[in-house]
């Protein structure tokens, strides 16, 4: 999957904002050519709520061990929650090692948060990814109603 794949296919799950920062936009200059994606009915950016998912395409600041620093290689993350983790990575959630591309992983830094990883996916990984990216926005989703008193 190639990163505008990733996006396109995240569009079509409805009522997500898709964040792409960009030099002149106000944003961080660490995040710009970076994805972010959020449920959001309304389009605005949701206060106090982290992304469902995001693909970074460089390394951050104590997350490095992607080796993202090579040309035309990212990094999708989704935020899957205790079980869709423990599913899909068969131990409770907590960071880990880098995998190879097109393998899911636990996030390096974020794992232990229920974030999973796929370092530049493709076929091996394409269906699981889908499906993970589809719970994240189901998970988002509820949470979005709760907080916001809707059910």
């Amino acid at each position: 999957m190639t990163q505008d794949e990733i996006i396109a296919f995240v569009a079509g799950l409805g009522d997500v904002l898709t964040l792409r920062p960009a030099s002149g936009d106000g944003t961080p200059p660490i995040s710009w050519g970076d994805t972010f994606f959020y449920v959001s009915p309304d389009g605005t950016v949701p206060t106090g709520r982290q992304p469902f998912a995001t693909i970074v395409t460089k390394d951050y600041p104590g997350d490095a061990t992607s080796r993202l620093d090579r040309p035309g290689v990212f990094r999708l993350n989704v935020a899957v929650g205790r079980d869709d983790f423990l599913r899909h990575a068969g131990h409770e959630p907590r960071g880990a090692a880098p995998a190879a591309a097109d393998t899911v992983f636990a996030h390096p830094v974020y794992g232990a948060g229920g974030w999973l990883a796929v370092v530049d996916p493709g076929p091996r990984a394409d269906a699981v990814v889908r499906g993970l990216l589809r719970a994240a926005h189901r998970r988002a989703g509820a949470h979005h109603r709760r907080r916001d008193g809707r059910s």
